[in-house]
């Protein structure tokens, strides 16, 4: 593993140290103890080693953007000393088709072995997203049903 904030401090080693307290940390008692994370760079939001962006050398973050667009946050390995440098953002538009967006999304994670175990994972993320970006169909004016309730919407109207 590549080191996190210095040289001699493992990925692993940091996550055991903060994984119970972190500024990211959501800890939900009366959902039986579960804990969420707020991580942008955290792709399921679970309190996780393996979707912890801050802690990993290599994370994606998928934010939406304005106008139905998506914005895809990418850890660098190799500025991991440097914070301000370390995070590259691609913006989508939201004119593109969703099934190009998951296509890219997808190499993105897994292309030339950045982190093909989030594949998934950030699809999914993009899936949603997406869904949450759509207008709401309004819900159809009941029709009466049998003889008697058509008679009776007849006389009202």
């Amino acid at each position: 593993m590549a080191p996190t904030t210095s040289n001699s401090v493992s990925a692993d080693l940091v996550w055991e140290i903060v994984r119970g307290n972190n500024a990211f940390l959501v800890k939900r008692k009366e959902s039986g103890g579960l804990q969420f994370s707020r991580d942008p760079l955290n792709l399921t939001n679970k309190n996780s080693r393996k979707y912890a962006g801050f802690v990993n050398d290599k994370a994606i973050g998928i934010q939406p953007a304005e106008k139905g667009g998506l914005k895809v946050i990418s850890k660098k390995e190799s500025a991991a000393l440097k914070p301000a440098k370390s995070s590259t953002e691609v913006t989508h538009s939201g004119g593109q088709s969703t099934r190009k967006l998951y296509k890219t999304v997808a190499n993105q994670a897994a292309k030339s072995g950045y982190r093909a175990d989030l594949r998934e994972a950030a699809v999914a993320r993009v899936s949603a997203i997406r869904q949450s970006q759509k207008d709401t169909k309004p819900t159809p004016e009941k029709k009466p049903r049998g003889a008697k309730a058509k008679k009776a919407a007849a006389t009202e109207s």
